[in-house]
């Protein structure tokens, strides 16, 4: 596939809200919001993609992920589907998980999982990057 991480953060918008997860070996930050106004900035550290809002601010290293794989599951508390994106190292390990949110458990907003399943078809179960073309 010749699509760019960054086209792919662009194409996520229109997921609609979802929970940001990031989890650390000491933490673990979960944050709703939606990818949106996303700008991108090549620092010495890497490539980023940035996102501002008025709960959160977050940085994305773009160079740092290797792979992104799509994600079913079964609710923790809930008999309903979950629906998740793993963006995945180059170890393999998640370093950014965005589930859709739902409004009301198993109630998704209108036209999330069919965003979703498009974005899976497009890209596939999972998707390899070519690292030189993040941004």
């Amino acid at each position: 596939m010749s699509k760019t991480l960054k086209e792919f953060l662009e194409d996520c918008q229109m997921l609609g809200t979802l929970r940001l997860i990031v989890t650390s070996n000491a933490a673990v930050l979960e944050v709703r919001g939606k990818i949106e106004k996303l700008f991108y900035a090549d620092l010495p550290k890497g490539k980023y993609a940035n996102l501002h809002n008025k709960d959160f601010e977050f940085h994305l290293n773009m160079d740092r992920i290797s792979k992104i794989r799509f994600e079913t599951g079964e609710a923790k508390h809930g008999n309903f589907t979950t629906y998740s994106i793993r963006f995945l190292d180059n170890m393999e390990k998640p370093a950014l998980s965005l589930f859709l949110q739902w409004v009301k458990p198993g109630e998704y907003e209108s036209g999330q999982v069919e965003a979703w399943n498009a974005l899976k078809t497009s890209y596939g179960e999972v998707w390899q990057l070519e690292l030189s073309k993040n941004l």
